[in-house]
């Protein structure tokens, strides 16, 4: 039941910020960093246990499907541990950075949207899958807003009419679900989708792709992204690009691979993986005003990268898609924290206006380069190591079409090495016009950005140290019989 925990701290962090404002306002804002910091501890101690044997919480004194269970295997932990270090240090980053009230909201968002995160990749149950991924996007909408100006406002109304459509469409594949098996149990339901009808089975994953897709930001379902991210706290941004679009892109491999089984439509993912990173990257290149954006429609082109290896539809495939979405999330978040005390410094989001900060913020302008060369795939860097996973798991198919999806993807890469040049240019070559009087970011914020920079080089030079985890994670994921007999305990 320690397990457990994962889900129930930052629901009681959430529910204590408030609480110890009450004594000190101060001591609210660390609560977060303190919730997140258990979790982290809790995860990492797990991951011996979790290696040898999956863990399975079962609710309510009832075994699988009779009950709500949690499945706590290597992909879920994974994340997990994925979802409590960036939250974590972005937590650290905002004790400093949130300035505007109310604070206690802020840190209480953000507690309950990484706890709606843990929650998707831990369950084993699809209307869980549903509730947690709606505690995700509450949170997001509001933080989305948090700075209560007419762009975040309206990128926030944007986010959330689109993100209510996605749920509507989920929660109708639930019903129709639900009325095929009589259980909500995805194992359950992986152990006789086999029989069921055959139209029903495609509407309904038809429903919980386009759901999950946008959240995942999946070409054509992704319009609310470039605004939300634009518009909320750079902490926020690097949240919403680092862990919630990820969570999405995770519920829409769950239910492809484990629930439905669904081999016929792989090439189908593979495609609008393609397409959505080459829309993603494109749209990034024609940015010339605002960074955030640009760092937005990167974040598109990752995720279609992520869903390109995805839909590859090997153990191969789904582990360079995990190391993938491991790598973009360590330097999107690297670059979304990085960018948001230069913003802060100069008063603007304009490319323009961070010239010359190469000299004025060196270590932010640094470690910004780094995440942008992991980003790239360039070595040593974790994105380098990653990259090439993908590259290889699609050569392995020894398939013309596959190799001439290669072909784009290294396109798209030049082009996003070509933004990404243009921008490290315009801070280290260019002469800045009003930057006399900045100055670096504090100490608070460069530590967490810095353990970030850490983790995408170490990862880089010693891909070892996260291969053997993301190894199991993705077997789990394509080894659906074994995912239904250690939770149901069928032979």
């Amino acid at each position: 039941m320690v397990a457990s925990l994962l889900i129930a701290i930052p629901f009681l962090g959430a529910f204590a910020v408030p609480l110890f404002g009450l004594v000190s306002k101060r001591l609210s804002h660390y609560v977060p960093a303190l919730a997140l910091l258990a979790n982290l501890i809790i995860s990492i101690v797990l991951v011996p246990q979790v290696m040898s044997e999956p863990i399975i919480v079962s609710i309510g004194g009832f075994t699988p499907p009779l009950c709500i269970n949690l499945v706590v295997g290597p992909l879920g932990l994974l994340l997990t541990i994925l979802i409590s270090l960036v939250g974590l240090l972005v937590a650290v980053y905002g004790v400093n950075y949130i300035q505007e009230e109310p604070r206690e909201k802020y840190h209480m968002l953000l507690l309950c949207l990484l706890a709606g995160a843990t929650g998707m990749v831990l369950t084993g149950d699809i209307f869980n899958l549903f509730v947690f991924f709606e505690i995700l996007s509450l949170s997001s909408y509001a933080l989305t807003a948090y700075n209560k100006d007419r762009g975040g406002t309206e990128a926030a109304i944007k986010y959330l009419i689109q993100g209510s459509i996605g749920s509507a469409f989920i929660l109708i594949a639930i019903a129709f679900l639900y009325g095929l098996f009589g259980t909500l149990n995805m194992a359950d339901i992986a152990s006789m989708v086999g029989g069921a009808d055959p139209t029903f089975l495609f509407i309904s994953l038809a429903l919980l792709i386009a759901g999950f897709g946008i959240e995942a930001a999946i070409f054509p379902l992704n319009a609310w992204l470039p605004d939300a991210h634009s518009s909320a706290p750079s902490s926020v941004s690097a949240i919403l690009s680092g862990i919630a679009i990820g969570t999405g892109a995770y519920a829409v491999a769950r239910v492809t691979y484990t629930v439905f089984n669904a081999d016929g439509i792989m090439t189908l993912i593979a495609v609008m993986g393609v397409v959505t990173l080459l829309i993603g990257e494109m749209s990034a290149f024609r940015q010339k005003e605002d960074i955030k954006r640009l760092l937005a429609y990167s974040s598109i082109g990752q995720m279609g990268l992520i869903l390109f290896a995805f839909g590859i539809s090997t153990q191969s495939g789904v582990f360079a898609a995990l190391f993938q979405l491991v790598s973009h999330t360590l330097a999107k978040s690297l670059l979304f924290l990085a960018v948001g005390y230069m913003i802060y410094r100069v008063g603007s989001k304009k490319l323009s206006a961070l010239a010359g900060l190469g000299r004025k913020m060196p270590v932010s302008s640094f470690v910004f380069t780094m995440a942008a060369f992991s980003l790239i795939g360039l070595p040593p860097f974790a994105g380098f190591m990653s990259k090439f996973s993908v590259v290889r798991a699609a050569l392995e198919l020894k398939d013309p079409m596959f190799l001439w999806f290669v072909v784009l993807m290294l396109i798209a890469t030049v082009i996003e090495a070509g933004y990404f040049f243009r921008i490290i240019q315009n801070m280290f070559f260019k002469q800045g016009n009003n930057i006399e009087g900045v100055k670096e970011a504090p100490l608070s914020c460069l530590v967490p950005i810095g353990i970030l920079a850490v983790l995408i080089v170490v990862i880089g030079v010693y891909p070892q140290l996260v291969s053997g985890m993301l190894k199991a994670a993705a077997q789990g994921l394509v080894d659906r019989a074994a995912y239904i007999q250690y939770v149901l305990g069928a032979p």
